[in-house]
């Protein structure tokens, strides 16, 4: 009827936000920024549009896939001393050969000695939920793979951010990482491989303005709608893009970047997304785009390694034994779940126990982590998220208090977003213990909404990561339980960046200094009020008016 996408969402402000005409007891208070944000929802200079995070798109239901095997078909025993790792991998690859399906687990307790490898798309691992079903992991992976040192040299474990003991990664991928870590190749983590190297242009593109749909190709002959590809974008000379991460303006462009030569390993760019249409020269995205395309960035379309899609793990608890944390960065590897060149696929209703690290995101883009929780003796990183992961989503998650006291020289992070991640989101929160780790590598316009937080962790990255936070970051209706700043108050430390509804908070422990100097352009609303911040949660609120358009 000639109404436009945008004018559709800028039409449902009103419910979104929850406005009425009239004043109401419970009414809250509806921040300038949303107002502004629901007017041009794709390109508000502060707040990012996270509306499609997730997997299909932040899909509410899951994919729900027939049971194809059940575990104890396959030798699985729920005794709690035998191996069953072996069994389960066999169900899990025998679902594959099928064409995907669930796996089950019933109840009970399953000793696994290795690795589980969800390495086949379409495949779900389910337990009979996670207060039922057990699986006791005896081994780290330092003892099943090796030791894994860091490709920047000196003596940290990669097992530190790296690898889980339920590892959801495409089988090639898997099988290349192991043998460059065995071989003491020391790889790169992502969609083009160990070396970077294994992908080719499909098409160039014409240069187009962040929050576009739709993009003008070169040539689409190699282009099909349901297609995964990687728009890529290289940096030139002067850095231009990274200043662009960051908002652009007198700040970056005065900043150092030549010596941060691990933040300049992340580059190029590299964003998955699957093609909707294809029309002409016109090629049209399942999300809008994160950042401008300019012609010295050269943009282009490009293949990648095979992804693994649509494939989850649900309804179970992963437990590994209660031995002390180990020293900073030398983690055993004695880690939960971690998805890895992962697209479209999820987590549901899984805890992890005792472990080093919790639930991690590595060059993984579009996938959900729901009702997950972190419990036992304390960990390193909680969630971490890296190695380029974008638009993703972590709701209804809890971090419980640490069973035992933190020993010497460990650290406890949080929720983990660095090395040019962008568009993620993590809502309704339950933080326990840890903090807003924005573990420099200039991660950008991520959203951390709706989240309950006893701010007493520290956040990580060493210098040559180079920023802290790129633009678009925004902290949306946070209570801090012990009043501590770091790294939530972000308007005197993120370019470009949206702190509403947060407790009044101060510095003390860590403190933090901006990366940029000069005008930061960012903004404050409803300072020290969270309950009275209308939408509450800034995601579900993105979602709302989306609907509209769906």
């Amino acid at each position: 009827m000639g109404m436009t996408r945008r004018t559709l969402l800028g039409g449902a402000v009103a419910v979104a936000a929850g406005v009425v005409t009239a004043p109401t007891a419970h009414a809250g208070e509806v921040p300038t920024l949303w107002r502004e944000f629901a007017r041009t929802p794709f390109t508000h200079p502060q707040i990012p549009y996270v509306g499609r995070a997730g997997c299909h798109g932040g899909a509410t239901h899951l994919p729900h896939r027939r049971v194809v095997a059940d575990v104890r078909h396959f030798g699985a025993v729920a005794d709690g001393t035998t191996d069953s790792a072996p069994a389960i991998n066999r169900a899990i690859a025998a679902a594959g050969r099928a064409g995907g399906g669930t796996v089950t687990l019933p109840p009970g307790t399953f000793r696994i000695d290795d690795v589980i490898r969800l390495d086949r798309s379409n495949v779900v691992l389910r337990g009979a939920g996670s207060g039922r079903t057990t699986l006791y992991a005896t081994k780290n992976l330092t003892e099943l793979i090796g030791t894994y040192g860091s490709r920047y040299g000196g003596d940290k474990s990669s097992w530190s951010w790296a690898g889980g003991l339920i590892w959801l990664a495409p089988r090639a991928r898997w099988e290349s990482l192991v043998a460059a870590i065995r071989a003491r190749a020391w790889p790169f983590e992502g969609w083009t491989g160990n070396r970077r190297d294994e992908w080719r242009t499909l098409t160039e593109l014409a240069p187009a303005r962040q929050g576009s749909w739709t993009v003008t190709a070169a040539d689409t002959s190699s282009l099909r709608p349901g297609a995964l590809v990687l728009l890529r974008l290289a940096d030139d000379a002067d850095h231009t893009l990274l200043e662009h991460m960051c908002g652009g303006g007198p700040g970056p462009e005065a900043y150092i970047w030549d010596d941060k030569t691990k933040l300049t390993s992340y580059v190029p760019y590299e964003w998955p997304v699957r093609i909707t249409r294809v029309h002409g020269r016109k090629v049209t995205l399942e999300r809008p785009l994160p950042l401008d395309l300019r012609r010295e960035w050269s943009p282009q379309l490009t293949t990648h390694v095979p992804e693994l899609s649509g494939s989850g793990v649900e309804g179970l608890t992963l437990e590994a034994p209660d031995a002390p944390q180990q020293p900073h960065l030398l983690d055993k590897g004695h880690n939960g779940v971690v998805l890895q060149c992962a697209y479209d696929c999820w987590v549901d209703d899984v805890t992890v126990r005792h472990v080093d690290n919790g639930f991690g995101l590595v060059a993984a883009s579009a996938c959900t982590l729901r009702r997950t929780r972190v419990a036992g003796r304390g960990s390193h990183h909680p969630y971490f998220c890296r190695e380029g992961s974008h638009d993703n989503l972590v709701e209804d998650f809890t971090i419980e208090e640490r069973t035992s006291p933190a020993p010497a020289n460990t650290q406890l992070h949080g929720i983990n977003v660095e090395g040019l991640s962008s568009y993620n989101v993590w809502s309704r929160g339950d933080m326990r213990m840890g903090t807003f780790d924005s573990h420099r590598g200039l991660p950008f316009a991520n959203v951390r909404t709706d989240i309950t937080l006893n701010n007493n962790g520290r956040h990580g990255g060493d210098a040559s990561a180079g920023p802290l936070f790129g633009a678009r970051f925004t902290h949306w209706n946070v209570r801090v339980t012990n009043g501590r700043a770091g790294l939530v108050k972000i308007d005197g430390l993120a370019p470009y960046s949206a702190t509403v509804g947060v407790d009044e908070v101060r510095e003390f422990d860590q403190i933090d200094v901006p990366d940029f100097t000069g005008e930061l352009h960012t903004r404050l609303e409803l300072y020290g009020s969270p309950g009275a911040v209308r939408p509450r949660n800034l995601y579900d609120a993105q979602r709302r008016l989306d609907g509209v358009g769906r």
